[in-house]
């Protein structure tokens, strides 16, 4: 094995001249804590250990070989790759070397919360996000609420097989953009028990105005939000002046919140009293 650095890194080393190992997200996020702008703490298991696992599960070849069948005007054959190629990796085996790394940093991140088996938000980070022309953001996924070692690495492995979801080939394809030029990192985060979450964009993605920040936010975790499954409220506040220049309360049906005996993440109707209240 390689040093420890190749293969796991905390958020506080990450910047966005990682991002070839740890993906725009992980490295947006040490960029944030550069910033002294408060983040949950976390670590990314880097591209070169989704690599490490392809080839030391001798799996690697299998999988650009599904792929080299994939047209841009298909979809049904990349259905089935995914399906088969999402198998394949989540039914590997991690090697113990890249356990005992995880698993020693999750032990870390407990620790420092203060908190056995602290719960995670394990989150996939692609090395291609957003690049000019193309926009792979929101393709991979990411899991809520995941606690003890098993839980992580079995969600480790879900993240990876995500870069090959349906969508994911399809667009690829689409986009004439190789599939071996996309690797995926995964960042492990302190779970956020949040009772009002959502978006914030630094500038208005309507207009692109610099000087005004737009906010999206619903009850609950910030997935309602994300997945477009509920009109969130809508904010947009100037950054020179603090002003609210516009507010748009909606009508907010759903929400995601903690399952206090399963501790798992659940779906909720918005009680009535809060659906058209402001939430911010």
């Amino acid at each position: 094995m390689e040093k420890r650095s190749d293969y796991v890194l905390w958020f506080e080393e990450c910047d966005l001249s990682s991002i070839p190992l740890v993906g725009g997200k992980n490295a947006s996020l040490g960029e944030l804590l550069k910033a002294q702008i408060p983040v949950p703490p976390g670590f990314a298991v880097t591209t070169k250990a989704y690599n490490l696992f392809l080839e030391q599960g001798g799996i690697k070849k299998d999988i650009f070989k599904l792929l080299d069948g994939i047209k841009a005007n298909d979809m049904d054959s990349g259905e089935a790759a995914s399906k088969t190629i999402r198998s394949l990796i989540e039914n590997t085996e991690v090697c113990d070397d890249l356990q005992d790394y995880i698993g020693e940093f999750y032990r870390r991140l407990s620790k420092r919360c203060n908190v056995p088996a602290v719960p995670a938000a394990v989150r996939s980070s692609a090395t291609a996000e957003d690049l000019p022309g193309a926009s792979f953001a929101g393709q991979q996924d990411t899991f809520l609420w995941i606690r003890g070692m098993d839980g992580i690495l079995t969600h480790v492995k879900k993240c990876w097989s995500s870069l090959f979801t349906s969508r994911a080939i399809y667009y690829r394809a689409k986009m004439g953009f190789p599939h071996e030029a996309v690797e995926i990192s995964v960042g492990v985060q302190k779970m956020a028990n949040a009772w009002v979450a959502g978006v914030m964009f630094t500038l208005n993605p309507a207009t692109g105005d610099r000087a005004t920040v737009a906010i999206d936010a619903n009850w609950g975790f910030g997935e309602s939000v994300v997945s477009g499954e509920c009109t969130p409220d809508n904010f947009l506040v100037n950054k020179i002046t603090d002003e609210v220049i516009r507010k748009t309360v909606s009508h907010k049906t759903i929400l995601y919140t903690r399952e206090p005996v399963s501790h798992s993440v659940i779906k909720q109707t918005v009680p009535a009293e809060r659906s058209d209240i402001q939430c911010v």
